[in-house]
C-alpha cells in the first residue's frame, strides 16, 4: 500500500472522528437539561452559562453543527471512493458506498450519539468553547442557508418564524405527568404542583365559600348573642351585616373580642361590636387565585368579601382556602369535619351536590371538566339542561350519577359510580 493511500486512510479516520464530534455535540446540546444547567450557571459555572447562550440561538447552532457534519461526512466519502477506486478498479464506488455507510452509521452517528444522550450535561459543558468558535466561523454561511430555507417555506405558505418552541408551562405539566413513585404519594405530589400552576387559571368562586355555608353576625343582635355566636363558630373570622345579609359592614375577628373583653373586665354589656370591627375587604369573584393570594401577602390579610360583578355578596374567601388548593384540605382542632364524601362497599360514593369538582378531582384523580361550574350539583345542572328530580339517574363522562336528594331546586345529595378504571381498590 502506497503512501498516498496510507495519507488517504489517515484522512477519513480524522474526517470520521470530526463527524462523531458533531453529531455527538447536537445530541449533548439539545438533550441536556436546561433546568440543571441554569442551577449550575447559578452557582457560578462558566462553562453552563456559554451552554445556555449557544442554546439560546438554537437555529444557528443546528446549522452550524448540521454543515460541519455534513461537509467531514461528504468529503471522507469522496476520499473513500478515490482510494477504493484505485485498489478495485469501478467496483470501489460500490465497496466504498457500502463500507463508508456502515463506517458513518456506526461511529459518527449511533455511537457517538448514544454516548451523548446518556451523558448530555457532561459533553455539552466541556464541547462549549469549541462549539462557540465553530458557530462564529460558520455564521455566514448558516445565516445564508437558513435565509434560503425562510424563503423557500413562505413560497409554500409556511413561515416558521411565527412559531414558537413552545409552551414553558406544557412542558412543566409534562414533566409532572412524568412524576412516578409510590402511587398515593405520587398522585398527591402531581396534584400540589399541578395545582401550583393553576392557580393563574383559577377564579374565586370556583373555591369560596359560598354565602349559603357562611357564618354571619347580624350587627343589631345583642351583645351576648354576637359573643355567644363567635365563641361557638370554628372561624376565628366573621362577616358582620346589617339590616340585610347583602350589607356586609365589618369583620369579627376573635382576638379582638377578646381584647376588648378584657378591656371591659368581663362586662359584656360595655363591649361596642361596631367599634371593633374590621373595615370589610371586597374583592370581585372573577380574581384569579394567584392574584388573590399576591393581594393577600401585600395587604397582609387573610380574609375577603367575595362580590359579584353587581356588587352582590356571594361569599368569602381566606388565604386558608387558597393554600388548600395547593396542599389539599388543612384540618385543625376546631374545623368541623365535613367532607360530603361517603364511600360505599360496590365502589360508588355518595356525595354532597355542594363538594366541588375540584376537590373530587384532586381526591380520587377522576379529571371531571369543570369549566363552566364548580360543584357537583353544577356540573348536573348543566349537562342535564334542566333540575332533575330525585331518583333520576344520568350519565356523564362515563360516570353514573343517581340523584338522591333534592331540596327545593337544590341537588343535596349524589351518588356517583365511577367508571371501572377510575375505581380505587
Amino acid at each position: 500500500m502506497d503512501t498516498a493511500t496510507l495519507i488517504s486512510l489517515g484522512a477519513i479516520f480524522v474526517l470520521l472522528l470530526l463527524s462523531a464530534f458533531f453529531s455527538g455535540s447536537e445530541t449533548a446540546l439539545t438533550a441536556a437539561s436546561r433546568v440543571r444547567l441554569l442551577s449550575r450557571e447559578k452557582e457560578g459555572n462558566v462553562r453552563a452559562g456559554m451552554v445556555n447562550r449557544i442554546r439560546e440561538q438554537k437555529d444557528r447552532m443546528i446549522g452550524a453543527l448540521l454543515l460541519g457534519n455534513n461537509m467531514v461526512n461528504i468529503l471522507a466519502s469522496a476520499i473513500a471512493t478515490s482510494v477504493f477506486i484505485r485498489l478495485f478498479g469501478d467496483a470501489g464506488v460500490f465497496i466504498a458506498t457500502l463500507v463508508m455507510t456502515l463506517l458513518v452509521l456506526i461511529f459518527a452517528e449511533v455511537l457517538p450519539k448514544t454516548y451523548a444522550f446518556h451523558h448530555a450535561e457532561a459533553m455539552s459543558v466541556r464541547i462549549a468553547p469549541i462549539i462557540r468558535v465553530i458557530i462564529i466561523i460558520f455564521a455566514p454561511i448558516t445565516e445564508t442557508v437558513t435565509w434560503v430555507v425562510r424563503q423557500v417555506l413562505k413560497l409554500f405558505g409556511v413561515d416558521i418564524s411565527k412559531v414558537g418552541a413552545g409552551s414553558h408551562l406544557e412542558l412543566l405539566r409534562g414533566a409532572i405527568e412524568m412524576h412516578e413513585g409510590p402511587e398515593e404519594e405520587t398522585q398527591e405530589q402531581r396534584a400540589m404542583l399541578r395545582s401550583i400552576l393553576d392557580l393563574g387559571d383559577v377564579d374565586i368562586e370556583d373555591i369560596m365559600v359560598h354565602r349559603q355555608y357562611v357564618n354571619m353576625i347580624d350587627s343589631d343582635a345583642p351583645v351576648k348573642k354576637i359573643v355567644d355566636e363567635v365563641l361557638e363558630s370554628p372561624h376565628t373570622r366573621m362577616p358582620l351585616y346589617k339590616d340585610d345579609n347583602d350589607n356586609i359592614v365589618g369583620v369579627i375577628h376573635v382576638k379582638h373580642l377578646l381584647r376588648e373583653l378584657r378591656d371591659a373586665e368581663g362586662d359584656i354589656n360595655k363591649i361596642n361590636i361596631k367599634s371593633i370591627a374590621m373595615k370589610p375587604w371586597f374583592v370581585p369573584e372573577t380574581t384569579a387565585l394567584f392574584d388573590q393570594l399576591q393581594a393577600f401577602r401585600e395587604r397582609k390579610e387573610h380574609f375577603a368579601v367575595v362580590v359579584d360583578e353587581y356588587g352582590a355578596f356571594m361569599g368569602i374567601v381566606t388565604l386558608e382556602d387558597i393554600l388548600e388548593e395547593i396542599v389539599g384540605d388543612i384540618d385543625d382542632e376546631h374545623d368541623v369535619q365535613m367532607t360530603g364524601v361517603k364511600s360505599m362497599a360496590d365502589g360508588s360514593y355518595v356525595i354532597n351536590g355542594s363538594v366541588t369538582i375540584r376537590d373530587l378531582n384532586r381526591e380520587f384523580d377522576w379529571g371531571l371538566p369543570d369549566s363552566e361550574y364548580s360543584t357537583l350539583a353544577g356540573l348536573i345542572l348543566y349537562e342535564s339542561q334542566m333540575v332533575p328530580k330525585a331518583g333520576q339517574t344520568f350519565n356523564f363522562n362515563g360516570f353514573r350519577m343517581n340523584i338522591q336528594r333534592r331540596q327545593r331546586n337544590q341537588i343535596t345529595l349524589v351518588r356517583v359510580t365511577p367508571p371501572p378504571e377510575k375505581m380505587k381498590g
